[in-house]
C-alpha cells in the first residue's frame, strides 16, 4: 500500500505514485547493476537496496516530498524513480531521477521531472530547485538540459565532485 499523503501525479505516459513493497525487487535490481548505477550511489547489496528504498520511503515524511515510483501508463512497469530529494546534510533541494534499463532513452526521465518541478513550484512553493549530476553522467546533463537548466558551478558533496544545474523558476517554465 502507498503512503497516503503522497500526491499522484499523471503525466501522458507515465503515472507518479508512492512508493509500495512490491517495487522494491525492481528499486534493488537497479542498485545490483553495478554498470548502469554509477553516478546514483553505487551498486549495494540487498540489505543495503533495502535501506536506500527505506530512505526514499521515509524522505516523504520527514521532509513532506521526495521521489516518486514512476510507472508507465499502459502497462503498470515500473520505469524509475524521479522527484524531490533533500536529505541531511543536502547542500539545496534537487530534482533528481534515475531510470530502469528498460525505461531509459525514451523521454520519461524529462516529462516526469516536468512534473516533479511543476509540483515543487506551484504546489509545494519551492523556489528555483537544482540538479547534482556528475561530470561524466552525459545522459542525465542532456535530461536536465532539456528541462531548461543550466549548469551554474562544479561543488563537491560528501567528497564527490559534481555540477550544479539550476532550473529555470516557475515564471520561466516552458512546459
Amino acid at each position: 500500500m502507498s503512503m497516503p499523503d503522497v500526491p499522484v501525479l499523471d503525466t501522458e505516459r507515465l503515472h507518479m505514485r508512492g512508493w509500495v513493497q512490491d517495487d522494491f525487487p525492481a528499486f534493488a535490481a537497479v542498485f545490483a547493476d553495478k554498470e548502469h548505477c554509477r553516478y546514483i550511489g553505487g551498486s549495494c547489496s540487498e540489505d543495503d537496496a533495502w535501506r536506500r528504498f527505506a530512505i526514499t520511503v521515509g524522505h516523504w515524511s520527514l521532509r513532506g516530498y521526495g521521489t516518486w515510483a514512476v510507472t508507465r501508463r499502459d502497462t503498470g512497469e515500473l520505469v524509475g524513480s524521479i522527484g524531490l530529494w533533500n536529505p541531511g546534510g543536502w547542500p539545496e533541494i534537487e530534482l533528481g531521477y534515475w531510470l530502469t534499463r528498460a525505461g531509459t532513452g525514451q523521454g520519461f526521465a524529462t516529462e516526469a521531472g516536468a512534473a516533479a518541478r511543476r509540483y515543487a513550484y506551484e504546489v509545494l512553493g519551492l523556489g528555483p530547485i537544482v540538479s547534482f549530476i556528475h561530470p561524466d553522467n552525459h545522459a542525465s546533463q542532456a535530461v536536465t538540459r532539456r528541462l531548461g537548466a543550466r549548469l551554474e558551478a562544479m561543488i563537491t558533496i560528501k567528497d564527490i565532485d559534481c555540477q550544479r544545474w539550476r532550473h529555470p523558476a516557475l515564471d520561466a517554465l516552458t512546459d
